[in-house]
């Protein structure tokens, strides 16, 4: 394994979804050697722009004893957007896409996760 990889098509049900409700992205990130320093170049452009998109990040977390799985990330990040359409303007914006070319100098491997909040009843009632 190795190299980031898009899926395009949950690319494409990301952006046909009629979900309009806020949501939370989950980064799980590897670093290239020496990628940590382009990846925070990275965060600091790219914080503007997920701030005008109406996003906030809010957690940052390095990873550390890994007791499931065989995996290692270095970074696990939660991002909160306003919508799925908040996200995609951002992530189509070339001004964006210029401070994303850090992203891609230091990540190795990453997993992006678009994660909609449910509650436990929820999902227990959907586990029945």
């Amino acid at each position: 394994m190795g190299g980031v990889r898009s899926n395009e098509e949950e690319f494409r049900k990301l952006a046909e979804s009629k979900n309009d409700e806020p949501f939370v992205m989950l980064n799980l990130l590897r670093f290239r050697k020496g990628g940590a320093d382009s990846y925070a170049r990275y965060m600091e452009g790219a914080n503007k722009h997920v701030a005008a998109v109406g996003g906030k990040m809010i957690y940052l977390g390095k990873a550390n004893e890994l007791l499931n799985g065989d995996t290692r990330w270095d970074l696990v990040m939660l991002v909160k957007y306003p919508s799925r359409k908040a996200f995609l303007k951002m992530a189509n914006d070339p001004d964006y896409l210029e401070v994303h070319k850090y992203r891609e100098d230091a990540v190795e491997d990453a997993v992006l996760y678009a994660t909609d909040e449910i509650h436990y009843r929820q999902f227990l009632s959907d586990t029945e």
